[in-house]
Protein backbone atom coordinates (compact mmCIF):
# COMPACT_ATOMS: atom_id res chain seq x y z
CA UNK A 1 0.00 0.00 0.00
CA UNK A 2 1.32 3.33 -0.59
CA UNK A 3 1.34 6.42 1.55
CA UNK A 4 1.49 9.71 0.63
CA UNK A 5 1.57 12.14 3.28
CA UNK A 6 1.90 15.79 3.06
CA UNK A 7 2.71 18.26 5.99
CA UNK A 8 3.51 21.72 6.22
CA UNK A 9 0.31 24.31 5.34
CA UNK A 10 -0.76 26.67 7.35
CA UNK A 11 -1.34 30.60 7.40
CA UNK A 12 0.89 32.98 6.00
CA UNK A 13 0.89 36.96 5.15
CA UNK A 14 1.11 38.36 1.71
CA UNK A 15 5.43 38.00 0.83
CA UNK A 16 5.87 35.33 3.27
CA UNK A 17 7.43 31.72 2.98
CA UNK A 18 6.35 28.41 3.88
CA UNK A 19 8.24 24.80 2.91
CA UNK A 20 5.35 21.86 2.15
CA UNK A 21 6.70 18.24 3.08
CA UNK A 22 5.35 15.15 1.56
CA UNK A 23 6.73 11.40 2.83
CA UNK A 24 5.90 8.62 0.46
CA UNK A 25 6.28 4.90 1.44
CA UNK A 26 5.17 1.50 0.07
CA UNK A 27 7.13 2.01 -3.00
CA UNK A 28 10.62 2.34 -4.00
CA UNK A 29 10.41 6.02 -3.86
CA UNK A 30 13.89 6.84 -6.05
CA UNK A 31 11.94 5.33 -9.18
CA UNK A 32 9.29 7.83 -9.23
CA UNK A 33 8.38 11.35 -10.16
CA UNK A 34 6.81 13.12 -7.92
CA UNK A 35 4.82 16.36 -8.21
CA UNK A 36 2.88 19.11 -6.19
CA UNK A 37 -0.79 20.55 -7.67
CA UNK A 38 -2.83 22.66 -6.09
CA UNK A 39 -6.66 23.40 -5.97
CA UNK A 40 -8.99 26.33 -5.14
CA UNK A 41 -12.69 25.52 -4.07
CA UNK A 42 -14.72 25.67 -7.58
CA UNK A 43 -12.17 25.18 -9.25
CA UNK A 44 -10.56 22.36 -10.95
CA UNK A 45 -6.76 20.73 -9.57
CA UNK A 46 -3.70 22.62 -11.29
CA UNK A 47 -0.50 21.59 -11.85
CA UNK A 48 2.48 23.10 -9.61
CA UNK A 49 5.61 21.52 -9.89
CA UNK A 50 7.27 18.41 -10.60
CA UNK A 51 10.60 16.57 -10.48
CA UNK A 52 12.06 13.66 -11.74
CA UNK A 53 13.61 10.28 -9.73
CA UNK A 54 16.69 12.01 -9.75
CA UNK A 55 16.05 15.39 -8.62
CA UNK A 56 17.84 16.45 -11.76
CA UNK A 57 14.69 17.88 -13.66
CA UNK A 58 12.24 20.11 -12.17
CA UNK A 59 9.54 21.80 -13.81
CA UNK A 60 7.25 24.92 -12.56
CA UNK A 61 4.22 26.39 -13.67
CA UNK A 62 4.10 29.87 -14.57
CA UNK A 63 2.78 31.40 -12.03
CA UNK A 64 4.66 30.10 -9.44
CA UNK A 65 7.94 30.44 -11.77
CA UNK A 66 10.63 32.32 -9.16
CA UNK A 67 8.93 31.69 -6.61
CA UNK A 68 8.07 28.14 -5.62
CA UNK A 69 11.71 25.43 -5.53
CA UNK A 70 10.93 21.46 -6.13
CA UNK A 71 13.18 19.48 -4.39
CA UNK A 72 13.97 15.63 -2.87
CA UNK A 73 15.85 13.75 -0.55
CA UNK A 74 15.32 10.43 -1.60
CA UNK A 75 16.93 9.01 1.26
CA UNK A 76 14.45 10.16 3.56
CA UNK A 77 11.74 9.31 0.94
CA UNK A 78 10.70 12.99 1.02
CA UNK A 79 9.76 15.85 -1.79
CA UNK A 80 9.78 19.46 -0.50
CA UNK A 81 7.94 22.54 -1.98
CA UNK A 82 9.46 25.74 -1.14
CA UNK A 83 7.33 28.52 -1.38
CA UNK A 84 8.75 32.22 -1.27
CA UNK A 85 6.88 35.32 -1.69
CA UNK A 86 3.35 34.26 -1.51
CA UNK A 87 0.44 35.95 -2.78
CA UNK A 88 -2.94 35.69 -2.24
CA UNK A 89 -3.59 33.58 -5.21
CA UNK A 90 -1.32 31.33 -3.88
CA UNK A 91 -4.05 30.06 -1.38
CA UNK A 92 -5.53 26.51 -1.80
CA UNK A 93 -5.32 23.05 -0.93
CA UNK A 94 -2.00 21.58 -1.76
CA UNK A 95 -1.38 17.85 -3.16
CA UNK A 96 1.63 15.89 -3.41
CA UNK A 97 1.41 13.01 -5.91
CA UNK A 98 3.69 9.99 -6.77
CA UNK A 99 3.89 9.46 -10.59
CA UNK A 100 3.76 6.23 -12.26
CA UNK A 101 7.06 6.73 -14.13
CA UNK A 102 10.74 8.70 -13.04
CA UNK A 103 9.90 11.11 -16.13
CA UNK A 104 8.47 14.53 -14.74
CA UNK A 105 5.20 15.45 -15.86
CA UNK A 106 2.79 17.77 -15.26
CA UNK A 107 -0.09 15.58 -15.80
CA UNK A 108 -2.22 14.51 -13.38
CA UNK A 109 -2.77 11.22 -15.58
CA UNK A 110 1.03 10.46 -14.90
CA UNK A 111 0.64 9.93 -11.11
CA UNK A 112 -1.55 7.29 -9.17
CA UNK A 113 -0.56 8.27 -5.62
CA UNK A 114 -2.13 11.20 -3.78
CA UNK A 115 -2.06 12.30 -0.88
CA UNK A 116 -5.20 14.05 1.65
CA UNK A 117 -3.85 17.14 1.18
CA UNK A 118 -2.37 19.81 2.97
CA UNK A 119 -3.90 23.79 3.52
CA UNK A 120 -1.95 26.98 2.48
CA UNK A 121 -3.69 30.38 2.92
CA UNK A 122 -2.15 33.50 2.34
CA UNK A 123 -3.14 36.46 4.04
CA UNK A 124 -3.69 40.00 2.33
Amino acid sequence: QVQVVESGGGLVQTGGSLRLSCAASGRTFSNSAMGWFRQTPGKEREYVATIDWSGGATYYADPVKGRFTISRENAKNTVYLQMSSLKPEDTAVYYCAAGRFGSASPFQRDYDYWGQGTQVTVSS
